[in-house]
């Protein structure tokens, strides 16, 4: 278990140390992904657990750590999907963020992903070619690439930090920006 984390953990603190949680808890447990079984930020892990038919927090916690473990496999360092791009004509940034997101500022090789869009790469995308997804910060694209492993993508990864780290650590003449 991380050292920072213990059962009297808030939710807010917990999704702050693994941002991955609520998506493992959901899947693990089905916490935290609708109303029904939401959670407030400031509830401890110990108090969510206990109001989810007395889970044991310490096992719990271990198995979302285990899970956002998993997950940060699919994750690709900014610099590293930098190089892929530079060295593989196949590699693909696909732009997962709004239209008004991306139209403010994008990479200048990624695509913006739309529902017209979503055919077109399940059809004629090579499966197996690197396809970077890139969010505001890096929280939604592992949804994302979940999504896309599910449909067979065997190298589907999202951008670590989203591109927001990219401004920082590739390409510091693209705005940063905060969402209100």
């Amino acid at each position: 278990m991380t050292a920072t984390l213990s059962p009297d953990v808030t939710m807010q603190e917990l999704l702050q140390v693994l941002p991955g949680a609520q998506r493992a808890l959901f899947r693990l447990h089905h916490i935290g992904g609708c109303s029904s079984c939401g959670f407030r930020p400031d509830e401890t892990f110990a108090e969510v657990c206990a109001r989810n038919e007395n889970l044991d927090p310490l096992a719990v916690l271990a198995q979302v750590e285990a899970a956002c473990a998993e997950d940060a496999k699919m994750l690709i360092e900014p610099k590293e999907a930098a190089a892929a791009l530079a060295g593989d004509a196949g590699t693909r940034l696909l732009d997962i963020r709004t239209r008004e997101e991306f139209d403010a500022v994008h990479i200048p090789q990624a695509r913006h992903f739309t529902q017209e869009l979503l055919p077109s790469i399940m059809g004629e995308w090579p499966k197996d070619s690197l396809v970077v997804l890139v969010d505001h910060q890096g929280a939604r694209s592992l949804d994302a690439a979940a999504y896309f492993a599910g449909h067979g993508f065997t190298n589907i990864r999202g951008l670590r930090g989203g591109i927001d780290a990219w401004s920082l650590e590739v390409d510091p003449t693209l705005p940063r920006y905060s969402v209100e």
